[in-house]
């Protein structure tokens, strides 16, 4: 049976209950007090957070900034800045001429920089202290700035490769697109200006040779070719190097363009081949810097 009996409010119970409502309330508005509390505390550790990352992105900046200005000076110091002699300006090497004949090798590599590879390569010439000339792609040194970076940093030469290592026949103008664009690009990220080219595929009639060497530039070949390029194995590459190599040679190579895994790989031993013969290792500006000294001890004695 349903009870239906009336509620009967007394003065005490109402008292109660309004006690209780205004309980809830305060407890409410307490709560709510302390989540946009937490609100704006949340906030305010956010801001705090954006400026902070901002200050420390400006810190960063401002050491790339001081480092590269350093890599600059550094290079210029030590004679990095790629200069060769005048009477090799506009001239096509592919040795140097020395006599009597000094075991040095100049090692060069073509393409990069190149993600993975450059790197490695950069590290086992360090490992092994060999300065090395890098013929570099304008586009790659766009897409990879912090290695030409490096490179320079540890005292290797730059050389110009052009923009994008086209085959074709190209105009004067694009010719000169494709060269000074890259020069400028060097420049721009190093300070520093380079007067060495190597022509793409070693094409010499195509228009870019003709353009590099009205702007005395040394176009700079090769005696041995690893024929890395077409990825033979790790001891197929290693002949291909000692096949023709000589004293005065200059050894072609890649550290881009493709997988270079296996000019890694291959490339202490060739390192270790060429100590045990009693190769040392110059670049290509020193390289023609001695041919220059012999060719005038030659003239004097003349």
């Amino acid at each position: 049976m349903i009870n239906n009996k009336p509620i009967l409010w007394t003065p005490a119970k109402l008292v109660g209950l309004l006690a209780l409502c205004s309980s809830f309330s305060l407890s409410l508005i307490f709560l709510i007090k302390i989540n946009l509390f937490k609100a704006l505390s949340q906030q305010s550790v956010n801001v705090n957070n954006i400026t902070a990352d901002v200050g420390t992105q400006q810190r960063v900046e401002e050491l790339k900034a001081a480092m590269l200005t350093s890599w600059q000076q550094q290079a210029q110091v030590k004679g990095f800045s790629d200069s060769i002699p005048s009477s090799f300006q506009g001239a096509i090497i592919d040795s140097a001429k020395l006599s009597p004949p000094q075991k040095v090798i100049a090692l060069t590599f073509d393409d990069g920089p190149w993600p993975e590879s450059t790197a490695e390569v950069l590290d086992i010439l360090k490992k092994n202290q060999i300065k090395a000339t890098f013929f570099v792609i304008g586009q790659n040194v766009k897409n990879y700035p912090d290695l030409l970076k490096q490179e320079i940093a540890e005292g290797h030469v730059i050389g110009n490769h052009t923009w994008h290592h086209w085959y074709q026949f190209l105009n004067p103008q694009a010719a000169a697109y494709e060269i000074d664009q890259t020069a400028n690009l060097i420049y721009k990220i190093t300070g520093l200006k380079t007067n060495l080219f190597r022509p793409p595929g070693g094409i010499m009639h195509n228009g870019v040779v003709d353009y590099a060497r009205n702007s005395k530039y040394a176009i700079v070949l090769w005696s041995s070719d690893s024929i890395d390029y077409s990825r033979p194995a790790v001891p197929k590459l290693i002949h291909n190097v000692f096949r023709e190599a000589k004293p005065g040679g200059i050894v072609l190579m890649h550290d881009g363009g493709g997988n270079r895994s296996k000019t890694v790989q291959a490339l202490p031993e060739i390192i270790a081949n060429f100590r045990k013969q009693g190769y040392s290792f110059v670049t290509i500006p020193e390289l023609l810097e001695m041919e220059d000294k012999n060719q005038k001890l030659i003239v004097n004695k003349k």
